[in-house]
């Protein structure tokens, strides 16, 4: 049997004659992020080929029945809408009149060479072959229902996330027995606690608001012994040093009436082993009515049997024996826990679910969740804790978006570590764009460091400016931007536990330039959102080590260059609407090494007589 390669080779000498076109660089798939329904019946097609390779592609396309009588339709030249390290990619917008979808690609290189690409891979370019129906790629009905549908609001959102335990203390009566003094510069272990509640969040709401926050995104507030509460005891109640439900209904309903949405972590995945369920196992063994509630590979389980993380006699988050893992797949434990999810959405009007460990979590849980929380509220978004590319999550029955971890790694490797070049960081970024369907991208959840990470400010190793050139870089990335307690603040901090010192307070100050920066940050973002969201975007090298960032929509454009160089940049000053590390000079704005300067272009009005 011959291989593919061996297949191309023959095809090529047959049919391409001296083109060097790279026929195994070109990939689509139908029914995916390269094929699928975007919104108001407009569909969106792409294809990948290999970077330089191809000088243009046709689209043919039209309704599979009427091709039985009149061939296609239409023909629509794509564009190419960005390449990375090693491929080109196109796209081009379609709409469709009976819902349905036939179409083949006509590719040509930069020798005039063409073929013909479709379902059976590449024919050679015939009216035979274009004709033939077996060579078109199929969408035989394009259901609304199967669109990937993401919440309106999501968007325009700029989040916050706090660790509770560490934010603001606003009722010392429940602090833990043993709480420590509320001093940022101390190094946090991981069993301290220091008194941070939701009565402390309410008391600076009107900082958040001032600030520009419009989402709250709080790490775990249900009952559990620990300071992170991962390790829940009762998902039905909050934590008695957090406070009570009467408490976390006047949160919530104050964020509202800021316009702030609100976001609560759900660990679906583990349990603490201070539950009553697992309490039950320990005590009952076998005949525990939780005993399938868990992935026990070996009654009973006794202290002895702990000492070796690796040779646990169950399923753990990790190897931490105090996170059992819950079995989701067992229908009471199913049950249990969309009756946690839904409680909290009717009774107190949440607006997100995060979902911790969600690659964990087998995918039907997540189906069923998914259809369970939404049917209480259409509008919910539901965000996975996925590290890594996450497509199989993102097809429209399980999450809206993912924490985008990626794009956090590249901005980081880039600004703060300096591991990567220039041109490795465009590459990085434009791949990434490609990863999901357009309306996934405008709800990912960007953010660059988090209670699981360093801080960034410890990334850079104190440089605050390299900071700011990275927050700029993700607030003008498409999806929802999100960056975590304190940032505003400088406060710095190295691995967990280190990344979750307590909020200082002290530093809040009209002088203070983070704070100040990050203001006009926030407020830069909601101005251009639409632009971002909405427009086509050009991630280039515009002179050695100097990053243009550009949106362009409706006439409008945003621009961000951040200068990586050992040189002075000049931009014009007229049309800068956010500047760090820059000199006014006689020719314009200069931005010095390490530097930023975001500039707007409003569209030209044009005038007759």
């Amino acid at each position: 049997m011959k291989s593919f390669a061996q297949s191309c080779d023959e095809f090529i000498k047959k049919n391409l004659g001296d083109s060097t076109m790279e026929l195994t660089a070109i990939y689509h798939r139908p029914e995916s992020e390269y094929a699928y329904l975007y919104k108001d019946k407009t569909m969106h097609i792409r294809i990948r080929t290999k970077k330089g390779d191809i000088e243009r592609i046709n689209l043919h396309y039209g309704d599979p029945f009427i091709f039985i009588e009149d061939r296609y339709e239409a023909i629509k030249e794509m564009t190419k809408i960005t390449s990375d390290a090693l491929f080109d990619y196109w796209q081009v917008e379609v709409t469709v009149g009976y819902a349905r979808l036939q179409y083949l690609f006509e590719l040509k290189d930069k020798q005039g060479h063409k073929i013909l690409y479709g379902d059976k891979g590449c024919v050679e370019n015939t009216l035979e072959n274009l004709h033939y129906e077996g060579n078109g790629f199929k969408l035989p009905y394009i259901h609304e229902i199967d669109a990937c549908h993401v919440p309106d609001w999501v968007a325009e959102t700029v989040w916050y996330q706090i660790f509770p335990e560490r934010f603001a203390n606003g009722n010392v009566a429940l602090s833990p027995e043993g709480a420590l003094a509320w001093d940022s510069s101390i190094t946090p272990k991981s069993e301290d606690f220091f008194g941070g509640d939701l009565q402390g969040i309410i008391d600076h709401l009107d900082y958040l608001q001032d600030l520009g926050i419009t989402g709250l995104y709080l790490c775990p507030i249900f009952e559990s012994p620990s300071n992170h509460k991962y390790n829940t005891t009762d998902y039905f109640e909050i934590d008695r040093h957090f406070g009570d439900k009467k408490i976390f209904r006047k949160l919530v309903d104050q964020a509202h009436q800021r316009g702030m949405k609100i976001m609560l972590d759900a660990v679906f995945n583990h349990i603490g082993d201070q539950s009553p369920q697992w309490q039950d196992v320990l005590k009952h063994g076998e005949d525990s009515a939780y005993k399938d509630w868990f992935h026990v590979q070996e009654f009973p389980v006794t202290k002895d049997k702990l000492a070796n993380p690796r040779k646990l006699p169950y399923h753990t988050f990790a190897f931490e024996s105090y996170m059992p893992k819950l079995n989701t797949a067992n229908p009471q434990v199913r049950d249990y826990l969309l009756s946690v999810a839904t409680y909290w959405i009717e009774e107190f009007d949440i607006d997100a679910w995060r979902l911790d460990v969600a690659n964990e979590v087998d995918h039907h849980f997540w189906r069923d969740f998914r259809k369970a929380v939404l049917a209480k509220k259409p509008d919910l978004y539901i965000l996975g804790e996925v590290w890594h590319t996450s497509q199989p999550w993102l097809n429209g029955d399980e999450f809206h978006a993912v924490m985008n971890y990626p794009l956090s790694d590249s901005i980081k490797d880039y600004f703060l570590r300096g591991v990567k070049k220039t041109s490795q960081f465009i590459d990085e970024i434009n791949g990434q764009s490609m990863y999901y369907r357009k309306q996934i991208s405008e709800v990912m959840f960007n953010l660059l460091d988090s209670h699981d990470t360093e801080r960034i400010l410890a990334t850079a190793k104190g440089d605050v400016q390299l900071v700011k050139s990275a927050l700029t870089c993700l607030f003008l990335q498409r999806g929802t931007p999100c960056f975590y307690y304190g940032t505003e603040l400088e406060l710095d901090g190295g691995p967990d536990p280190d990344c979750r010192r307590v909020m200082p307070w002290d530093r809040v100050s009209d002088s203070n330039n983070m704070l100040h920066f990050m203001k006009k940050l926030i407020q830069l973002r909601k101005d251009v959102s639409n632009i971002i969201q909405h427009g086509t975007y050009n991630l280039k090298e515009i002179k050695p080590d100097v990053v243009s960032l550009a949106w362009d929509y409706d006439g409008q454009k945003v621009q961000a260059i951040f200068n990586q160089s050992t040189e002075n940049y000049l931009v014009d000053r007229d049309s800068v609407v956010l500047a760090s590390h820059c000199q006014e000079t006689d020719e314009g704005l200069s931005i010095l090494p390490n530097g930023l300067a975001v500039c707007y272009q409003a569209p030209e009005i044009s005038s007759s007589i």
